[in-house]
């Protein structure tokens, strides 16, 4: 049986405590592909600074994503298939940066949240002060492509019409937007999943889950669909086209913790 998330991520959860305490950082960023168990870690990461007395809050990039109206301007303006949330340019990353800006500065935040069910904006969060904030993510950390990466086709959405328009557009946000955002969310960690495939069985674990708990989900064939944005920057991020400054931690196929870049094992005992 694979290991539970929550146990197997107990030693790294520790390390990092440690690492915030001692070096009193305000944002501590988690990174991963969907189903790399970054939420998990985030909320045990959480708990477990609370319990040493900081106030800890958690954000997700997938809170700053544009509104459902937004995103339909978007997608009339540049390509239909911006409708749909996730990729580079669906965020609000001017607002993303502003409370980066804010916690960093000591400030109150008031965090997004984004209700998936209804595909739309919740009510923010109530302002309030944090010693640390998680900001956690599937594209921290990514980074624009060349014209020769653009042009080579992951996917069928790269043969549907105009795919070049809105694949320039993700890279360009990217470059323009995003990366300039990385050096402010350090240190980072990549939960650095074994391929595109385990990424894939991981997300249809997630949604059968969701499936017993609430009786609702996507199917196979619609999730199949729902994964195709992502693939490209997934596997770049897989492959090492990742912020420098970031560090990776590969994981198994049951998302236990191998070892980090320099051959070491992550936990500590």
């Amino acid at each position: 049986m694979p290991m539970d998330e929550a146990a197997s991520y107990a030693s790294l959860v520790r390390a990092c405590v440690q690492q915030i305490r001692q070096q009193s950082l305000k944002i501590f960023a988690i990174s991963g592909a969907q189903g790399s168990g970054k939420t998990t870690l985030a909320a045990n990461l959480q708990q477990a600074l609370q319990q040493a007395g900081m106030r800890c809050g958690v954000v997700s990039l997938d809170d700053y994503y544009l509104s459902r109206r937004d995103r339909q301007i978007l997608a009339r303006k540049i390509h239909p298939l911006f409708a749909m949330r996730g990729v580079p340019g669906t965020h609000q990353i001017e607002r993303f940066q502003q409370d980066l800006e804010l916690q960093r500065q000591g400030k109150a935040l008031a965090l997004p949240r984004f209700d998936k069910a209804s595909d739309d904006q919740s009510a923010d969060l109530p302002a309030a002060y944090y010693d640390v904030l998680i900001v956690e993510g599937w594209c921290l950390g990514a980074m624009a492509q060349s014209a020769e990466q653009l042009a080579q086709p992951v996917n069928m959405l790269d043969s549907l019409p105009d795919a070049a328009m809105w694949r320039d557009y993700q890279n360009q946000q990217l470059q323009d937007w995003y990366q300039p955002l990385w050096p402010l969310l350090q240190p980072m960690l990549y939960l650095q999943a074994p391929d595109w495939p385990t990424v894939c069985r991981w997300r249809q674990q997630q949604e059968e889950a969701l499936w017993r708990a609430r009786g609702t989900g996507m199917d196979a064939g619609s999730l199949q669909q729902f994964m195709l944005p992502f693939q490209r920057w997934t596997e770049a991020m897989l492959s090492g086209q990742i912020y420098p400054a970031v560090q990776r931690i590969p994981l198994d196929g049951f998302r236990n913790v191998l070892f980090s870049t320099d051959n070491r094992p992550i936990f500590v005992s």
